[in-house]
């Protein structure tokens, strides 16, 4: 494995000193940048227990909130991202309740984790799974997987393809970066997860910036069925645009993949950056009626349960 993982985009370089220096002390000094009030969180359901734990049925998925979800396909159920917690990284609090806790899953097939930042891999809501749970993650996270217990771990490189009983699980790029601790830095892989059975295919795009890698994906899985894309996270743009898409960006990856429907993911539960929590939603609903694409779009609430044929 390398030592460092890059993006495959060369216009991709990483913010140096003077860029963080600027975002985090000086624009806050000079008052160019202002954190918004996190407003309310996403809206949320009562969870419908008998559409999670129904054996067999359409293919479906359900928002757990901000990039986690639960999915079935092909009658086995996996989680993406699982992050349960009340607060993320000792110090970010998630605004609004869980759609699901670990109580409330069904038997699960597989764990899928897109990369180690920590409103995507979230310790305690991991310790709360079983750890015969096979784990299918970035290039690089297997032995933080193996040392908090799980012995079932398969590490993935862009577009590595596996078989988990009845699902096909690909790993494809991201526009992003990694880091969990001190001296880290793009120590593991990043990327998303596309996952199909049953003859319905799901695209999870993890943490991404715009990039075109887009085309590449839509030329090797020309029938996504539902893809799961970022709208949030996105202020101050300038900043920001390498690592997260707003909403406007998610529209043109939707039109790229040619998906059939398209649920916004991250936003609404924890205030990473300078929007508040429900704009990027706000954003995406207006300029979907403004360039109205071919695809459908599902917005989800926490705790959603939704058919995906």
């Amino acid at each position: 494995m390398p030592s460092r993982y890059e993006n495959q985009d060369p216009r991709h370089a990483p913010h140096g000193v003077a860029d963080v220096f600027r975002w985090s002390v000086l624009d806050r000094l000079t008052g160019r940048r202002r954190v918004a009030p996190p407003g309310p969180p996403a809206p949320r359901v009562p969870i419908d227990r008998d559409a999670i734990h129904r054996e067999g049925g359409a293919p479906r998925v359900t928002w757990i909130g901000h990039a986690s979800f639960l999915a079935t396909l092909a009658g086995a159920s996996f989680l993406v991202d699982p992050v349960f917690s009340k607060r993320i990284g000792r110090f970010i609090p998630r605004h609004g309740e869980p759609g699901l806790l670990a109580t409330d899953l069904p038997p699960l097939s597989a764990l899928l984790v897109t990369h180690n930042h920590y409103d995507h891999l979230d310790a305690p809501s991991l310790r709360s799974l079983p750890r015969a749970l096979p784990v299918f993650t970035a290039a690089g996270l297997g032995r933080w997987f193996r040392r908090s217990g799980f012995a079932n771990v398969n590490e993935m490189s862009w577009w590595d393809s596996v078989t988990a009983g009845s699902l096909a699980i690909s790993f494809v790029p991201a526009r992003h970066w990694s880091r969990r601790g001190l001296g880290d830095t793009n120590r593991s892989a990043w990327g998303g997860f596309v996952v199909s059975g049953g003859g319905t295919t799901l695209y999870h795009a993890g943490d991404t910036g715009w990039f075109d890698g887009f085309r590449e994906i839509a030329a090797r899985f020309p029938a996504i069925d539902l893809a799961l894309l970022p709208i949030g996270a996105y202020a101050p743009a300038w900043f920001m645009e390498p690592h997260h898409m707003n909403p406007e960006q998610a529209i043109d990856a939707i039109e790229v993949l040619g998906a059939r429907a398209m649920a916004p993911m991250h936003w609404g539960a924890f205030q990473l950056t300078d929007e508040p929590l429900t704009e990027p939603i706000e954003r995406l609903r207006h300029a979907w009626e403004t360039r109205r694409p071919a695809a459908r779009l599902q917005v989800l609430s926490v705790g959603e349960t939704v058919a995906m044929a």
